[in-house]
């Protein structure tokens, strides 16, 4: 099945829920590193999509109600999102598709108040998803 190819400066949008994490999410860019091009823009190829990360990104969980903070990466692409013929040099190109699977991982943990003092998240890393919103309308491949 085909689906529009991912192009230079596509973004990739989380999802809030992280499990039982919600997170303050921001869109990530790809950056295109196939030597193809559409309408000037390189064209994303496998591995782009690992390059993303977006830090500085807010998250409170439970009773963690004093925002941490952490960096939103994509870990692992859905079927859909990589072509299975379409190429661009040596490597498959990039495609819209559904839905890939995100992490987050905490770098300053978010804080649950007591009276004791605030006690801080154990969780270093979230699991979500998200998808990829693309300018290239035009372009598909397979």
């Amino acid at each position: 099945m085909s689906d529009f190819v991912l192009m230079d400066g596509d973004q990739a949008i989380f999802m809030p829920t992280f499990g039982p994490a919600v997170v303050v999410v921001r869109p990530g860019r790809l950056a295109g590193s196939g030597p193809g091009t559409i309408n000037g823009k390189a064209i994303c190829v496998d591995g782009d999509e690992s390059k993303v990360s977006v830090p500085g990104c807010m998250y409170f969980a439970g009773a963690y109600c004093v925002p941490g903070v952490g960096t939103l990466k994509i870990k692992q692409l859905a079927g859909n999102q990589k072509a299975t013929k379409t190429k661009s040099g040596s490597k498959p190109m990039l495609l819209k598709g559904g839905t890939f699977v995100a992490e987050f991982q905490v770098t300053a943990p978010a804080q649950q108040p007591t009276a004791a003092g605030p006690v801080p998240d154990a969780m270093t890393q979230y699991m979500g998803s998200g998808s990829f919103l693309t300018t290239n309308m035009k372009f598909t491949g397979s």
